[in-house]
């Protein structure tokens, strides 16, 4: 299975696809996003310096859940490349805020 290897590259596309799966699931879940579309939510999202901090670390627990369990498993080239792209996000998230 694909999720049992241990690899850098797969590392880094876990990382990227984990975050945008979180942000999929904070306007699936929470209920004041319930009457926007997913495309006005990604607008408000980019646009509030309070939303961009709070969904922002919630989409990133994506990717904290999948480096704990590559971590765990010994996996640790995966997981360093979980842990990459999750410093990239945060740094691109830290920059949007900045900016706003």
């Amino acid at each position: 299975m694909i999720f049992k290897r241990d690899n850098l590259k797969l590392g880094l596309l876990l990382g990227l696809f984990g975050p945008v799966i979180g942000l999929v699931a904070v306007y699936l879940i929470k209920t004041e996003f319930r009457g926007l579309r997913f495309l006005e939510f990604l607008d408000l999202f980019i646009n509030s310096n309070k939303l961009i901090t709070s969904i922002g670390a919630l989409s990133l627990l994506a990717n904290v859940i999948l480096f704990t369990i590559y971590i765990n498993t010994h996996r640790d080239n995966t997981a360093k490349g979980i842990f990459l792209v999750t410093l990239i996000y945060g740094i691109g998230i830290l920059i949007l805020k900045i900016l706003n």
